[in-house]
């Protein structure tokens, strides 16, 4: 998986980063709290149409992303924290696709609008039905696009935005495939297995 390649190339970056920010006194929830907020900030820079801007300022808020998941592992991870970083995932995602949304109603572009609300819908469906296998006790980190190649596809979008029409498309229809083969994998796990 992409993720787990990414994590692994880039530890030698995030490591040393993440000891001199936990050194300083700084937290993971501090730094999810940042990289939200950054998120919003990028949503809102994608409403006005600052596309490239957008896409850019996205690659610090995924270097953000990655940074306070170093820090929770150096700091000991808490349930707090884990459950801070899921939601404040959802709601950057949300501001992402909702700010392409904005510029596309603007631009009076219907598909590419519906297009943003396939692709949240989708991403959204990935990661809940991921939360929701895991409170069935079963991993569920299957499938094509997880965060990490959704985030990839979308910065290099935002960044050239000739190539937005084709990634919302490859968005909308690949968030919703990953979402299926999740499906699929817990229904293989568990089938009729009674809920207790």
């Amino acid at each position: 998986m992409l993720s787990d390649w990414l994590r692994r190339v880039s530890r030698g970056i995030l490591d040393p980063l993440a000891q001199a920010a936990c050194r300083i006194g700084l937290r993971a929830n501090t730094i999810t709290l940042l990289g939200g907020l950054l998120n919003l900030v990028v949503g809102a820079l994608i409403a006005l149409g600052y596309l490239p801007w957008g896409g850019l300022l996205l690659v610090l808020a995924a270097g953000l992303d990655a940074l306070d998941g170093a820090m929770a592992r150096r700091l000991g991870p808490t349930r707090f924290g884990a459950f801070f970083d899921s939601t404040l995932d959802r709601v950057s995602e949300s501001a992402v696709f909702g700010g392409l949304l904005w510029f596309y109603v603007a631009q009076g572009k219907p598909i590419s609008a519906l297009l943003c609300i396939a692709a949240l819908a989708g991403s959204l469906l990935v990661s809940y039905t991921r939360a929701r296998a895991e409170g069935l006790d079963v991993q569920c980190k299957v499938g094509w696009f997880t965060r990490v190649e959704r985030s990839i596809v979308t910065i290099v979008a935002l960044i050239f935005p000739v190539v937005m029409p084709y990634a919302l498309w490859l968005l909308a229809v690949g968030t919703w495939v990953t979402a299926g083969q999740r499906v699929w994998h817990v229904y293989t796990q568990v089938k009729n297995e009674p809920l207790t």
